[in-house]
């Protein structure tokens, strides 16, 4: 099935295709409503981060930012993920056990392997199937929350707390399913999220277009949380050495990304006042290798770069495959909430400490 990339417009050739894979989703969900198909409840809480579409909307710094804020109210987290792209065909991979990252970004996935390195008091695990990855973790480590990775979807798990993420930057993406846009299910669903988060709300104009969408859903707009990704760092692959944001200002890069929105990325570092002289953007997920590094060492030496300027999501892949005098360093960005932070968190933190209480006593 063909994914578009933010921005692009619908294929009106497709939408025969995509009228069909409407009717198969409203039927799964019908079927989901009319109790035919079963969810599954687990004896903790759930508060799951997804998507309408596909594409990179920033649900990994949503879940790094909500494990972090339970964590430090003293729950015990766990973060559950599919893995998406990781070589390992294991039906069920710890990645992290709360105290160690037991495997490495290729075996775990990308995304994955960034929350356990971010993360590090919480449980990370991946696997297809979320009910019985949940229930796998639970018979192994007293959880009192977990935090779904891209769980929207996954109707079969039920969740105390859903949330879908807009990308501000993709209102277009909301305007047909796939294959002829980019929509995984049809819009009126976003009404079952209990909270719509509108990511990269860095322009009023773009929060606008997408609010004015959800008042046509007769969603409430006005409770949509706010989110901005911004510039915190950057790190250097091989050394783990930091420097402050100012100090890429007026440095020569070569930006590699391998993400499901590389213009996102590459406005971050044009707002750090880097000089981008060229860049490599890769698929989603990409798995480097040798072939790669060699082809952008020489674009980095013939276009007279300075710095190789990756994610930090790409950084755990190419760690292996560079050499200590590498200049590869990637950008670590901070999420700040700036519309709805009081709400978001309310709603998070609910009835967690009964919950918490009764899962302990099991535990």
């Amino acid at each position: 099935m063909a994914f578009l990339h933010p921005g692009q417009p619908v294929r009106k050739g497709l939408c025969w295709v995509a009228g069909l894979y409407g009717l198969i989703i409203r039927s799964r969900l019908w079927c989901y409503r009319k109790g035919w198909l079963t969810t599954t409840r687990l004896p903790c809480r759930v508060v799951s981060v997804g998507n309408l579409t596909v594409g990179g909307t920033g649900k990994t710094p949503i879940v790094i930012l909500l494990t972090k804020w339970l964590l430090a109210k003293g729950q015990r987290v766990a973060i559950l993920s599919r893995g998406y792209k990781r070589t390992s065909k294991a039906h069920r991979l710890l990645v992290s056990d709360g105290s160690r990252i037991l495997i490495g970004p290729l075996e775990a996935g990308d995304e994955p392997f960034l929350m356990a390195q971010r993360c590090p008091q919480a449980i990370v695990a991946v696997g297809a199937d979320r009910v019985a990855l949940g229930q796998w973790v639970l018979e192994q480590h007293p959880v009192d929350c977990i935090v779904l990775d891209d769980g929207f979807q996954h109707r079969s798990l039920h969740r105390d707390v859903d949330l879908v993420l807009l990308d501000a930057t993709d209102a277009a993406g909301l305007d047909a399913l796939l294959p002829a846009g980019r929509l995984r299910e049809p819009l009126t669903e976003l009404c079952r999220a209990d909270a719509v988060m509108i990511t990269r709300a860095d322009s009023r104009q773009d929060v606008d277009a997408i609010r004015s969408r959800l008042r046509v859903m007769s969603c409430s707009s006005e409770e949509a949380v706010e989110v901005v990704f911004r510039p915190e760092s950057i790190v250097s692959i091989a050394s783990d050495a930091r420097q402050p944001v100012e100090w890429c200002r007026m440095k020569k890069a070569w930006l590699v990304s391998g993400i499901g929105n590389s213009r996102s990325f590459r406005r971050s570092a044009e707002s750090m006042g880097v000089e981008i002289l060229g860049e490599s953007a890769f698929e989603d997920h990409h798995g480097y290798h040798d072939g790669d590094i060699e082809e952008i060492r020489a674009n980095l030496q013939a276009a007279g770069c300075e710095i190789v300027l990756t994610t930090e999501k790409d950084g755990g892949k190419l760690l292996p495959l560079l050499m200590p005098s590498d200049p590869w360093w990637m950008l670590r960005l901070r999420t700040e909430i700036v519309r709805g932070e009081e709400r978001l968190y309310r709603l998070i933190d609910g009835p967690l400490l009964g919950r918490t209480q009764q899962v302990r006593s099991r535990a």
